[in-house]
């Protein structure tokens, strides 16, 4: 287990949110399914489990970001 930073937050037109964190140790960025949507049919998006920056990036909704201080 390691330290990750939150990035911000994505709403993406399935209705998923995905969170963006970068790993302290490796410096890589990682995407999560924080919340999957109620009318989402993707089986790649799954709560709690990471997807691939590109697969959370098409169909996004404008940037909705919250950035954490």
């Amino acid at each position: 287990m390691s330290l990750v930073r939150l990035l911000g937050f994505k709403n993406l037109q399935c209705g998923c949110l995905v969170g963006r964190y970068r790993d302290l140790a490796s410096g890589r960025e990682l995407t999560y399914v924080e919340e999957k949507g109620t009318t989402c049919d993707l089986h790649a998006h799954r709560r709690n489990h990471t997807v691939g920056s590109l697969a959370a990036t098409v169909g996004a909704a404008p940037l909705v970001d919250a950035r954490a201080s």
